[in-house]
């Protein structure tokens, strides 16, 4: 048997890519950075970057979310561990030519957190912002060149994986501070469906799911208005019945 020998094998790489999706102004919002290097220099794209030697692609991609955004991902496993985002692994992206440099495979994550200020950015991201996702998959956005790479392609993707995620697990609490009310409850709906639902059968529907909600023990007048029960995620990852998304 011949030795093993690396320089036989065409060079290749794995990067991760992160959609970071979060609720501001009532609108589903993704982070997007300018590159500062080449190639697409110049252009908006999805935070991210290779994998080192020693790292797992969790760790790598939690690594680049703080390194390029200063923003810090939590272990899914551990539910409410303070302000941290959401972190799960999305799909994996290996067109041959979608990266001009050589052969790169990405491993895309998808990152959900409440309303979080604005970005900083770091890294090989010259600025960092926080972008409407329907501007940006629409090309109305304020770069009309796009997105670099296919990040177009795993933004979509990401924006669908979190929609219907939400139909069947309490993963839109992960869009909440970690106490919150109904109405902005459903207005994290609202936003990431991007349609209007009824105050009244929501409130009913979601109270009425066993284990999505518990009451937090304490009311708020921050919306305005009468003061709104506060309540927490509650044990339950599944719904049953689901929330299903209204036909649009």
């Amino acid at each position: 048997m011949s030795p093993y020998d690396p320089s036989a094998y065409p060079p290749f790489a794995v990067t991760v890519d992160l959609v970071v999706l979060t609720v501001r102004r009532h609108a589903l919002c993704a982070l997007v950075v300018r590159r500062g290097e080449q190639p697409f220099q110049g252009r908006w794209a999805l935070p991210g970057g290779f994998v080192r030697g020693d790292e797992d692609l969790a760790g790598a991609a939690a690594r680049e979310l703080a390194e390029e955004t200063g923003l810090c991902a939590h272990d899914p496993a551990l539910p409410g561990a303070g302000n941290g985002a959401h972190l799960e692994q999305l799909a994996t992206y290996g067109d041959p030519k979608r990266d001009p440099r050589m052969r790169v495979v990405s491993v895309a994550h998808l990152v959900l957190a409440p309303d979080l200020p604005a970005p900083r950015a770091g890294g090989d991201a010259n600025s960092a912002r926080w972008a409407p996702v329907d501007e940006v998959l629409a090309g109305t956005d304020e770069d009309s060149t796009g997105l670099a790479f296919d990040h177009a392609r795993i933004l979509a993707d990401g924006v669908e994986r979190a929609r219907s995620k939400i139909e069947y697990s309490s993963l839109a609490t992960a869009f909440c501070p970690p106490e919150f009310t109904v109405g902005e409850l459903r207005r994290v709906y609202e936003a990431v469906w991007g349609v209007s639902l009824d105050p009244r059968n929501f409130h009913r529907k979601v109270t009425g799911t066993p284990g999505f909600l518990v009451p937090a023990g304490g009311t708020t007048t921050r919306q305005g208005g009468r003061p709104a029960q506060l309540f927490r995620a509650g044990g339950a990852t599944l719904l049953n019945p689901p929330m299903l998304r209204p036909e649009v």
